[in-house]
């Protein structure tokens, strides 16, 4: 069943199984690197959250053999669960006094979203752009992130610049950043799947990211950060964007083959990541004496 007529079904079923009051339309979704995901947005009578409800896995269940009433089972159940959330007021949104505290940035490629950052604003990097969102924290809604659009900074009556100098602040405070080597997130991970943990990989690679794991290749351009992992050894090392959730640090010690280093991370990204998940398919050198970063 083509994606068209699904949605249409499932719009016209869902309505009639929650009820007068409820309305069920369908939305496109716009991700990182020019994905689009094909969504159902609920409304509903008594509450201002829609939740989208997304169709890709719902349409391969269909068509692996599922039935559409399942279908539908399923994904009232996931209704029932946003709605369990209850009400949100978001009107604190509006005002900048109450989000500047919580403006972040995340590091996305330039190349894919040249049509999502025609109307976000943002600061061009290498070859990547940071991005500016609001990290909210919510007895509610849990934590996430609503992402910057230009008509938020108009309604604030800020600058990019102003939200650069917030979102410098503010990240490193809130995502903080850590560096890992490959060989004990190796070992810890085998510890978990019970296993001893014993073996090393003997791998001089580390993993820079946030705690949280997520957008944390964003630490990269952290104040200070890397060249303060630069002053660790008194050397430069490559920087791997491995996804935008982590980079790769690999010591310059000399023997390292760039091209080699570039085949790897185009193999990674097309591969081995979902196409949102994907950073840069260039490689990086942070040079210490120079203390900066560039393509190589």
């Amino acid at each position: 069943m083509e994606i068209d007529r699904f949605a249409e079904r499932l719009c016209d079923a869902l309505e009639r199984d929650l009820g007068d009051g409820y309305h069920v339309e369908r939305r496109q979704v716009r991700k990182n690197n020019g994905v689009v995901l094909e969504g159902l947005l609920v409304f509903s009578p008594d509450q201002n959250l829609a939740p989208t409800i997304y169709l890709d896995s719902f349409l391969e269940a269909y068509r692996s053999g599922m039935t559409f009433q399942e279908v539908v089972r399923k994904m009232l159940a996931a209704i029932g669960e946003s709605a369990a959330r209850g009400n949100v007021d978001m009107d604190f949104f509006r005002f900048f006094d109450k989000v500047r505290d919580r403006i972040c940035y995340r590091l996305i490629g330039r190349k894919g979203n040249e049509g999502m950052l025609e109307d976000v604003p943002h600061i061009e990097f290498l070859d990547l752009a940071l991005c500016f969102f609001y990290a909210y924290h919510d007895e509610v809604l849990g934590e996430g992130a609503v992402l910057v659009h230009e008509s938020h900074r108009q309604m604030w009556g800020t600058a990019t610049a102003e939200l650069l100098k917030l979102a410098e602040r503010n990240t490193p405070k809130l995502f903080p950043w850590s560096k890992r080597s490959i060989d004990s997130m190796v070992t810890e991970a085998a510890c978990k799947d019970g296993g001893q943990g014993e073996d090393s990989l003997n791998m001089p690679i580390s993993v820079l990211s946030n705690g949280k794991g997520l957008y944390g290749a964003a630490c990269m351009v952290y104040p200070g950060v890397l060249e303060a992992l630069g002053a660790e050894e008194g050397r430069g090392f490559y920087i791997i964007p491995s996804s935008v959730h982590e980079v790769l640090l690999l010591g310059d010690t000399g023997g390292e083959e760039p091209r080699m280093l570039r085949q790897i991370i185009e193999e990674i990204n097309h591969t081995h990541l979902a196409p949102e998940e994907v950073l840069s398919d260039n490689l990086y050198y942070y040079n210490f004496a120079e203390k900066r970063i560039k393509i190589i």
